[in-house]
């Protein structure tokens, strides 16, 4: 990459706010899993590896941040999921099979349309409420995705 690249990537991540974090971590993760697909149909193993590893380490942080005094139920499931799918990468690792990594990565896709659905939700509901005057006092700093981080 070059300097400009970098220097753009980090700006975009120092201020992006938490959420838009993780939206960019499920693309991150939905890419290296596209990578790595792309590189079993072409047998690539080392870059197999690289790119399942890379996809696994984002799930694995997903998995290692839930806040389960939150919502323990959300959190658990969330926590099996996220352990499904490093068994899944484990296993189209294992036997350069490209099916497990398709799987998780549909699993990614379908969970960041919901959260981005459940931020945008919660933004017009915000926004909904203080235009109307519903609130008396300022808005609470919210965190729809406190649970998952």
């Amino acid at each position: 990459m070059s300097e400009y690249t970098n220097q753009y990537l980090a700006t975009t991540v120092h201020s992006a706010s938490p959420e838009q974090l993780m939206l960019m971590l499920y693309d991150g993760a939905i890419r290296f899993l596209s990578l790595g697909i792309q590189a079993i149909d072409n047998g690539v193993i080392d870059k197999r590896a690289y790119y399942i590893n890379r996809a696994s380490a984002i799930v694995a942080e997903f998995a290692a941040t839930l806040d389960h005094k939150q919502d323990a139920q959300l959190a658990e499931n969330l926590d099996a999921l996220y352990a499904y799918m490093l068994r899944r990468m484990l296993q189209a690792n294992l036997k350069n099979d490209p099916a497990p990594l398709l799987e998780v990565k549909h699993l990614l896709t379908d969970l960041r349309t919901t959260w981005a659905q459940a931020i945008e939700l919660n933004k017009q509901e915000l926004r909904d409420a203080a235009t109307i005057g519903v609130l008396d006092k300022p808005l609470p700093t919210y965190h729809p995705l406190a649970v998952a981080m």
